[in-house]
């Protein structure tokens, strides 16, 4: 013998009618906001991903950010130049000098690999996002306005007040603690030499040359 079934509730005609004019009321109640863009420009999170900045002081051209492009949209030309050496006796040495860096908008996905690999930081995200261009072509953008958008990149949050201090300054001041101190002992040591203030000269000896 079948089991008989429980017996189904019988739903009230127009029941979700009601249930969605209910939600449109309450919404017709709440204010609306509106963002007068682009009168008014929208708060964006600090590590949004606009656009590429570029610090063109520490980028060595070593092609690194190129080569891990998965879109190859980054184009960087460069020459050699040699450098005298630093003190005498020294040998010369070549250094790669940037003459191109552009990054083309259209291709790229901002998945940020370029900047993730960068040895020397000279990448940066910056939340700049008005950039468009009436033609695709014009989406291709040279180094000078990259660095444009350099100084659009927000600063770095605070550290930690228990972190250790950044390698850059620990070097940076240390280099600062030692030449200060050999300026110390070159100006010690001159004062050392000068003869005593108010010292009347020595006559010279009989026999003296």
């Amino acid at each position: 013998m079948a089991e008989s079934l429980p017996p189904t509730r019988s739903r009230i005609p127009g029941s979700g009618l009601a249930k969605g004019l209910a939600v449109t009321l309450r919404t017709m109640t709440k204010r609306a906001h509106t963002a007068q863009y682009p009168d008014a420009q929208p708060e964006l999170p600090p590590r949004s991903r606009g656009v590429i900045g570029l610090f063109e002081e520490n980028c060595t051209v070593c092609m690194l950010c190129a080569r891990e492009c998965p879109d190859w949209c980054i184009y960087i030309d460069s020459h050699k130049e040699t450098v005298p050496p630093a003190a005498p006796g020294g040998r010369e040495r070549s250094r790669n000098v940037l003459d191109r860096f552009a990054i083309d908008f259209a291709l790229c996905m901002y998945c940020g690999i370029c900047i993730e690999v960068c040895p020397f930081d000279a990448l940066f995200w910056s939340p700049e996002f008005e950039y468009a261009e009436t033609d695709i072509h014009e989406l291709t953008h040279e180094r000078d306005k990259l660095r444009e958008w350099m100084w659009t990149v927000p600063a770095p949050p605070a550290l930690d007040p228990s972190a250790e201090e950044p390698k850059e300054l620990a070097a940076a001041r240390k280099t600062a603690d030692k030449l200060a101190a050999e300026q110390a002992a070159g100006e010690q040591a001159a004062r050392a030499d000068e003869p005593a203030a108010g010292a009347e000269p020595t006559a010279p000896q009989e026999g003296d040359a």
